[in-house]
């Protein structure tokens, strides 16, 4: 063999060599999990527990001082307006017979006059107030085909419709309330004073019911003597619920009314809707599960489905409330365990034949899922999940 040959198989030699060094120092692809850029609906949403409440609630009070008899019904109990007696008190001897007694039985049934008398100003401005909100909605329904109105027009139309209708059905209840009150003072006044006849059953004051509806709570169930206004027992109707949900005082600020809300988990089968009625103005303290003091506010949603299907939701259930704050039918988005901190921006890498580059991107909203993309990507890119800290721009990936 010649010499050039002898050089040659050995350069030979030092390349093959060179070139399985190469090959062996040549990092492995990473493994990586891939999310896709997509195109779509997304609703940012505050979650939180909320708690059933019956909506109008009465509680019935003693009117004068006197002794209880046992009360013969049990709390569920089915209670009917003006049919039904809820408790009976018998005159204590002199309670019932002195001039101050006589007096205060008739200060209380001014009282009640007077109250009933307020009451009707106010349900005919509540009757104007709903039929005014009811013709604006039907004047812009009628827009709707020439597609002179926005949707969100619409929905707040619709929303005032439907809180001048609450308004109205509550000054309908507060009416029948104070009638209710002033034939219940009368009753005592005409009882503080013993029949002439002298019987005793002229002495006994049966309390009617103010509504239809159940028995909520007993106070006192067997017979005892009561000093007048104690509360005895109380009433309403669990059909007519309403939920309140107490969220963080920076979500609160988010929340509108109007707003629409989705109650999960609350034990049926398909979510409740409900729409917000009203964010109460003052916050309060809580402490939370950790030992953290939060400021709270309370949300007030009406529930929409009507009680035919949620027949077994009663007073102070506790649901599961998704409060919708912003939503886009048409965005791009992606997922936000894409998404990183590089300085005060976000950034991605972006999965390009295997390859991962570096991209800075800007995100909008969020729901904790999913995150609206303003610039930096496309719909159909592929982005890398949870990437780990030896990734960086350029390092080989392959799908997991």
């Amino acid at each position: 063999m010649g010499r050039w040959a002898k050089i040659s198989l050995r350069l030979l030699g030092v390349l093959v060599v060179a070139g399985l060094v190469a090959v062996a120092l040549i990092p492995e692809p990473q493994q990586v999990d891939l999310g896709e850029v997509t195109r779509g609906r997304l609703a940012v949403a505050v979650e939180e527990d909320g708690k059933t409440r019956i909506r109008e609630r009465y509680t019935v009070s003693a009117p004068l001082s006197g002794r209880l008899l046992r009360i013969v019904l049990k709390a569920g109990d089915s209670v009917f307006a003006s049919s039904s007696t809820l408790a009976t008190l018998e005159p204590l001897d002199p309670a019932l017979l002195n001039a101050r007694e006589l007096a205060v039985a008739a200060a209380q049934s001014r009282s009640a006059e007077a109250q009933l008398l307020r009451t009707g100003p106010e349900l005919e401005g509540a009757i104007l107030a709903r039929q005014n909100a009811e013709a604006e909605l039907e004047r812009l329904q009628g827009l709707t085909g020439h597609e002179q109105i926005s949707r969100q027009k619409l929905e707040n139309a619709e929303l005032a419709c439907q809180l001048r209708r609450e308004e109205e059905r509550s000054a309908e209840f507060a009416q029948e309330i104070a009638r209710y009150e002033l034939e219940l003072a009368r009753a005592a006044l005409m009882h503080t004073l013993p029949e002439s006849d002298g019987r005793d059953t002229g002495f006994r004051l049966r309390i009617p019911s103010p509504i239809d509806g159940r028995v909520l709570r007993i106070f006192y169930q067997s017979s005892t003597v009561v000093p007048a206004g104690t509360a005895l027992l109380e009433i309403g109707d669990p059909r007519d619920l309403e939920v309140e949900v107490d969220v963080l005082s920076g979500d609160a600020v988010k929340i509108l009314p109007g707003a629409r809300v989705q109650f999960v988990q609350w034990g049926g089968g398909a979510p409740l809707l409900g729409r917000v009625r009203l964010v109460e103005p003052a916050a309060f303290t809580k402490v939370s599960a950790l030992g953290v003091e939060e400021q709270r506010v309370n949300v007030i949603v009406d529930l929409l489905d009507p009680a035919e299907d949620r027949p077994t939701l009663g007073d102070a259930f506790r649901v599961e409330a998704h409060i919708l704050i912003w939503e886009g039918d048409d965005v791009v988005k992606l997922p936000l365990g894409a998404a990183f901190r590089v300085g005060d921006a976000w950034a991605v890498f972006v999965y390009d034949a295997g390859v991962a580059r570096l991209r800075p991107v800007q995100l909008g909203h969020s729901n904790g899922n999913e995150a609206e993309v303003l610039s930096g990507l496309q719909p159909g890119e592929r982005v890398v999940l949870h990437p780990g800290d030896s990734l960086q721009d350029g390092s080989a990936v392959v799908p997991r």
